[in-house]
């Protein structure tokens, strides 16, 4: 006879489960309210969406208020896994939604903002970006991982665009094979070790001493490469810019962000214990990856003629630039991705955002696409505030103080030369001075030429609602004075990473 198992549901540690189940329980709410009364009007899932984010943000501050007290915080028989980490990722995570949500609220009743399924799977979506940062278990990150993209697939086609169709199939193609590849390196993994949890993996190959390292070389080429989809880093970036052409500037932006923060947090638990170990063969393929993906990515920015694919090929750099922080392996480095990514969500949210609410349903004839440079050509004269506060984004992105992302990049090559990668600095400050080109070049455009006939200032505004404005206002807020935060945010961020061992 089988005895039962008791199992204290203290042991459980709900608290480690209750950040994910919050968006869970508010996608399957707007699911019901629509099934019961469908029609209503999209404001009512605005607010849904961002009451339960604000109930995922408080259960993260209650997590973060015991992680400072006890530690890193173990749950669900060990496969949820709360520490410094975790908790920073998963405030960008809803923060950054919350950014995002009010953006549905637009003058133009956009196609995929009418359907409520719209709002259940971006919450979805949150909750598997969440499972992927609060775990090392192999398998929860996969089941996270996948969640959230077959989310953002649908997401992206319902923009309902001939280009969102053919943008959500590249997307679920590579995320298929990047899928692929994730399996079979987690898989190799386990065979070596006989865990799928990334912690016991690391103890268990230090203390074989790295003898299977030719089948650990493989596992992990395997994982790169399916992160380096998930990063768009280069050659795997094929995908990024078509992708984000095709989705809504909203999306894009919010793609730009979100997802690779969540990659991020698993590539620093799974790479930086093979680095430490001294594992040479790694440091150089993360090396080339670094100084490829940051300097060809500039380099095809500096040819596009559509505001929208430069800044996707500026979000590859930047996600190279950020990948440093990998190789280099030190809290300090650590401490300056997760500084760089907060200032990053801020600038470039706004800047998308900016291209969101001059978006056109109809293109006129001198247009041959939607956010072209020439449509912003003499926007000084026709709509100067837009003009003003897009160049401020500009100018941030290309790292010029005291704007947010020059702090960001300044504590990024700070943190590489005290780690000894000299020349890896100065090929950080020479790509930073290179992006600087593209960035200004759309201030010329703004500043230094005059309109293009037929375009007047309202074409810049067309979608500008009060919650649009809002947030343009927060992120440019945040952009100007970001240098007075700065010390705080560093010593918050620095106390986190140190506290969780990285």
């Amino acid at each position: 006879m089988l005895t039962p198992i008791n199992i204290p549901l203290e042991s459980l540690n709900l608290l480690t489960l209750a950040p994910m189940l919050v968006p869970v329980i508010g996608a399957l709410l707007i699911l019901v309210v629509d099934l019961f009364k469908g029609g209503l009007h999209k404001s009512l899932y605005v607010v849904l969406s961002l009451l339960f984010l604000a109930i995922d943000f408080f259960t993260l501050v209650d997590a973060s208020v015991i992680f400072n007290q006890d530690g890193v915080i173990l749950g669900m028989f060990d496969l949820m896994l709360i520490d410094g980490l975790a908790i920073l990722a998963q405030f960008i995570i809803v923060i950054a939604s919350m950014l995002f949500i009010p953006l549905a609220l637009t003058h133009k009743r956009f196609h995929e903002f009418a359907y409520p399924e719209f709002f259940a799977l971006f919450l979805f979506m949150i909750a598997g970006f969440q499972f992927m940062v609060a775990s090392d278990n192999l398998i929860l990150i996969f089941v996270g991982l996948e969640t959230s993209s077959l989310a953002l697939y649908t997401l992206i086609a319902m923009h309902n665009r001939d280009k969102s169709f053919e943008a959500a199939v590249k997307y679920f193609t590579m995320g298929a094979l990047a899928a692929g590849f994730y399996s079979f390196g987690a898989m190799i993994l386990y065979a070596l070790t006989g865990s799928v949890e990334i912690n016991k993996i690391a103890l268990v190959l230090a203390a074989n001493g790295y003898v299977d390292i030719g089948f650990v070389l493989v596992g992990v080429v395997f994982l790169l490469a399916s992160f380096a989809f998930k990063l768009s880093l280069i050659p795997f970036h094929t995908w990024a810019p078509d992708v984000y052409e095709g989705a809504s500037a909203s999306m894009a932006g919010y793609m730009s962000i979100v997802p690779k923060i969540a990659a991020f947090v698993v590539a620093i638990r799974l790479f930086e214990f093979l680095i430490h170990s001294g594992v040479v063969w790694l440091e150089v393929v993360l090396y080339i990856f670094v100084v490829v993906t940051m300097t060809a990515a500039n380099m095809w920015a500096l040819v596009q003629t559509d505001v929208k694919r430069m800044l996707a090929y500026s979000s590859i750099s930047h996600a190279g630039f950020v990948m440093a922080a990998i190789l280099i392996g030190t809290t300090q480095s650590n401490s300056a991705l997760f500084l760089y990514w907060i200032l990053f969500s801020f600038t470039n949210l706004g800047s998308f955002s900016m291209l969101w609410i001059s978006r056109q349903k109809h293109l006129p004839d001198h247009q041959r696409s939607d956010h072209s440079y020439n449509k912003f050509a003499g926007m000084i004269q026709t709509a100067p505030v837009a003009a003003l506060i897009m160049g401020l984004f500009m100018l941030s992105l290309a790292g010029l103080p005291p704007f947010a992302l020059f702090w960001g990049k300044l504590y990024m090559i700070s943190s590489a030369v005290t780690s000894g990668y000299t020349i890896l600095a100065l090929i950080m400050a020479l790509n930073s001075a290179i992006a600087g080109y593209y960035y200004l070049k759309l201030i010329v455009y703004m500043f230094m030429k005059d309109p293009v006939s037929g375009v007047d200032g309202h074409v810049y505004v067309s979608n500008a609602t009060l919650a649009l404005k809002t947030i343009i206002g927060i992120a440019a807020v945040g952009t100007i004075f970001a240098f007075v935060a700065i010390n705080p945010l560093l010593e918050f961020v620095t106390a986190f990473v140190y506290k969780s061992g990285y």
